[in-house]
């Protein structure tokens, strides 16, 4: 896909912010629509169907971990990117970003060279997870999840995961029983030119572990994650 046909909501309290972002995507030929509170973001989201948003995660009304955490909720918008703006050390913003299902984050003070790679690298996901070599639909026991309609089915239960929860487990499913290492996994799920911290995966398989209520994701300490089939 090119650039012109990605679309990209911007949200922030600050309007030097959103100006000088929104400026800078648009050179680049993506579709920009700003917002500059929470609730605004949700409404906007529902109509526009962004492939990408980019939320600050502080905010007055409804902050960036809130609105994230309600974006997820969402069915139609299961495959969008979520990113936080966050200062630089963070820590807690960034690891509770995670916890609602965000897929990245992005540090303030914004240096736009790094902002626009990082947007790039976070859109190609939407090029290459359509591969003819994906297998559209996996099977273990219990779990069953279709990768082109992003549907996950636990005991007959729907389950709408976060676009990264659900990609991580499809990896892991895809090869079951094979150690996936931590080295792979972030390149293949979260891309080589994304920078996430150290204990993202490990929030991940938390999440999905508590979610499904299944124990066949199993740690390979100091090595990674396998899927374990029954």
């Amino acid at each position: 896909m090119g650039n012109n046909n990605f679309t990209i909501l911007l949200v922030d309290d600050e309007p030097d912010i959103l100006e000088f972002l929104s400026y800078n995507l648009k050179k680049e030929g993506y579709k920009v629509i700003t917002c500059s509170n929470g609730r605004s973001a949700i409404e906007k989201a529902r109509k526009e169907k962004p492939h990408l948003i980019i939320l600050d995660v502080m905010m007055p009304e409804l902050d960036g971990i809130e609105t994230c955490n309600e974006l997820k909720q969402i069915p139609e918008l299961q495959k969008t990117i979520i990113t936080f703006l966050t200062a630089r050390g963070e820590d807690y913003s960034q690891i509770a970003g995670f916890e609602v299902g965000a897929d990245d984050y992005i540090t303030k003070p914004i240096r736009i060279k790094v902002f626009i790679s990082r947007v790039k690298a976070l859109l190609r996901r939407y090029d290459t997870y359509d591969s003819e070599t994906t297998k559209p639909i996996l099977i273990s026991d219990k779990l069953y999840i279709d990768k082109e309609k992003y549907i996950v089915f636990m005991d007959g239960q729907e389950f709408a995961l976060p676009k990264k929860e659900f990609e991580l487990l499809a990896l892991l499913m895809s090869t079951p029983n094979k150690v996936f290492t931590r080295e792979e996994i972030f390149a293949q799920v979260w891309d080589n030119n994304v920078i996430v911290g150290d204990r993202t995966i490990d929030v991940h398989i938390r999440k999905i572990r508590e979610k499904l209520k299944i124990d066949n994701i199993k740690t390979v300490k100091g090595v990674g994650y396998k899927f374990k089939d029954n």
